[in-house]
């Protein structure tokens, strides 16, 4: 039997179990039923942050950005195609500083976009400015 790793629902916030080797079959969260992975970035807030970077037992790429930084809206489509190519081996975030201000502090986010890697709730790498597509997933590939 492989090890299984928690998982939170991106829909519901309920915690699933799910068997390592079978994180590519599409699992579905045990409560409501809804997809774990959707190949998009989850939207993070104060509220929903420290379920996906802290109870998760899947790696976290946060994408710490504004809605006015125009190098945040460049990146914008390259941050979600590398959520398709990276999940299920790690979920990716986007943390709008605008409307979380907290979280941006808290993390001392200092210039958007601002990458962040957390794996067990800690930041293990961090990475400022655009980045295209490929570039993200060199980096996050150095990383893991």
């Amino acid at each position: 039997m492989s090890p299984s790793i928690v998982l939170p629902c991106p829909s519901c916030g309920g915690l699933s179990r799910v068997p390592e080797g079978r994180l590519a079959e599409q699992p579905r969260c045990g409560r409501c039923h809804g997809p774990l992975f959707t190949a998009h970035p989850l939207v993070l807030t104060e509220g929903n942050f420290d379920l996906h970077a802290v109870r998760s037992e899947l790696p976290l790429l946060v994408d710490f950005w504004a809605p006015w930084c125009g190098p945040c809206q460049v990146m914008a489509p390259h941050f979600e195609a590398a959520a398709r190519q990276l999940e299920p081996r790690l979920r990716l975030g986007k943390v709008d500083t605008e409307a979380e201000p907290g979280l941006g502090t808290r993390f001392g986010i200092r210039s958007i976009p601002t990458l962040v890697l957390f794996k067990g709730g800690r930041e293990q790498a961090r990475q400022s400015g655009a980045l295209s597509r490929e570039q993200i997933l060199q980096w996050v590939g150095g990383i893991l």
